[in-house]
């Protein structure tokens, strides 16, 4: 499985932060994941208006942690 892994901060409290992650399926490959990418991010944004996406990356799922 590939992993759209982001963080987002509380846009109140820029300090807390938390992890997040979506998973695609593996045949679309690390390349879908960074295309379909940030629209994936600015549906979850719409959902959640009081934090905002600090980082993201597409990954292995599993393959690292927070910030890597």
């Amino acid at each position: 499985m590939i992993e759209l892994f982001f963080v987002t901060c509380l846009i109140g409290q820029p300090e807390v932060c938390k992890d997040h992650s979506l998973l695609f399926e593996e045949r679309n490959g690390l390349f879908s994941c960074m295309l379909r990418g940030q629209n994936e991010l600015a549906q979850w944004v719409e959902t959640h208006p009081g934090e905002r996406v600090q980082q993201w990356k597409c990954r292995y799922a599993g393959e690292g942690e927070r910030r890597a």
